[in-house]
């Protein structure tokens, strides 16, 4: 089993703009956390990989948590709201929606391509 998972992550309807106006990005991450969704916001930079077998299996909540720590460069409210992606944000996992794949449990495998698209429009 790998300690690792490099995962695709794409933004667009103007969430680029939040991640330093970059599209897309590839990111690595350990294939077991020690950090549940609850306490991940503590415990992610001290979070290089539980031992194997230690933690569980990274998840999209920790994925979301780990991109506004790690990657989001401005305006976290319009990103992150109550520990998961704000209301008008369509998450999809390899082109489906995250709500038929378990939403932030969904979890992660190498060469997952996770896609965040804001539905909303400003006027």
């Amino acid at each position: 089993m790998s300690k690792q998972v490099s995962i695709k992550i794409e933004f667009s309807g103007g969430l680029e703009l939040l991640f330093d106006n970059q599209r897309s990005h590839r990111v690595v991450l350990p294939a077991r956390v020690s950090a549940t969704p609850a306490d991940a916001k503590r415990s992610l930079k001290d979070d290089a990989g539980a031992a194997e077998g230690d933690g569980r299996p990274v998840d999209v909540a920790y994925l979301i948590l780990w991109l506004k720590d790690n990657l989001l460069k401005e305006r976290e409210e319009l990103f992150v709201e109550s520990g998961t992606v704000r209301p008008g944000i369509l998450v999809l996992v390899n082109d489906t929606d995250w709500e038929l794949e378990g939403e932030g449990d969904y979890q992660l495998k190498d060469g997952d391509e996770i896609v965040f698209i804001s539905t909303l429009h400003g006027g």
